[in-house]
């Protein structure tokens, strides 16, 4: 029997993992449509569009987008210090604006830039 519940745990523990993985990705970029490189954060928390709950969104130029096709928790914890309710990323994406939507069909989060040592130090 506590073989059995030893099984079922590590089932449960195994099973859970896939859940944890950051889907940095959106399929695969269109070879025949050109990538852009955005700005991409929370849409009501840092980029000032009109909302009741925390989601995704990029400015392209000028313009803020809340994004359809992907959702801000699959980029880990939106409200973490480094999540997009805290802070702007850089995201290469692929897509079109649609009734004041930007509908993505490729949205890949950048590496965060390094800091230099002198930001670090201060």
């Amino acid at each position: 029997m506590k073989i059995f519940f030893a099984l079922m745990i590590s089932c449960f523990f195994v099973l859970s993992v896939p859940a944890q993985i950051n889907k940095a990705t959106h399929a695969k970029p269109d070879p025949n449509k050109k990538v852009q490189v955005v700005e991409a954060s929370c849409g009501k928390c840092k980029l000032g569009l009109p909302g009741k709950s925390c989601q995704l969104a990029v400015r392209i130029g000028e313009n803020a987008y809340y994004v359809d096709g992907a959702s801000i928790d699959d980029f880990g914890d939106a409200h973490a210090h480094d999540g997009f309710c805290n802070s702007i990323r850089k995201a290469e994406v692929q897509g079109e604006v649609v009734n004041d939507q930007f509908k993505v069909t490729y949205f890949k989060l950048l590496p965060e830039a390094k800091k230099s040592k002198e930001k670090k130090n201060n």
